[in-house]
């Protein structure tokens, strides 16, 4: 599996920004996706997921009602819609997959297949 998150920019605080990731070599189907953000100096963390056994969303209490994660099968791409977004949002997003991820999803050590990462940063 291959996957490539695209998205990233310089966002105002308050702004919006969709993040995507494209799969390929495997169907997204049945696999959990998850986001996951590292800010400078900090650990990496989950930010989402959507489990691959019964599409259940799950969100870090710090982004929840704020952002949004989805799929779209016919593009075999997942989404991270991302809504009212401050300073502290600021980090590298990776979306990582793997098969027959079961919730709560936010374990980034359930997944084996990781994107490249792709930068927001949330300044004025």
């Amino acid at each position: 599996v291959q996957l490539q998150a695209l998205g990233g920019r310089l966002v105002e605080p308050g702004g919006r920004l969709r993040l995507s990731c494209a799969a390929s070599g495997v169907s997204l189907l049945n696999h959990g996706i998850g986001w996951f953000r590292q800010a400078p100096g900090k650990e990496r963390e989950a930010v989402a997921c959507i489990s691959g056994a019964d599409d259940t969303t799950n969100y870090v209490r710090s982004v929840q009602g704020r952002f949004t994660i989805s799929r779209d099968l016919a593009k075999n791409t997942a989404y991270l819609e991302m809504f009212g977004l401050n300073p502290e949002d600021t980090a590298v997003y990776y979306c990582a997959a793997e098969k027959y991820v079961s919730p709560p999803c936010l374990d980034m050590d359930e997944y084996t297949n990781w994107g490249q990462g792709t930068l927001v940063t949330v300044s004025s």
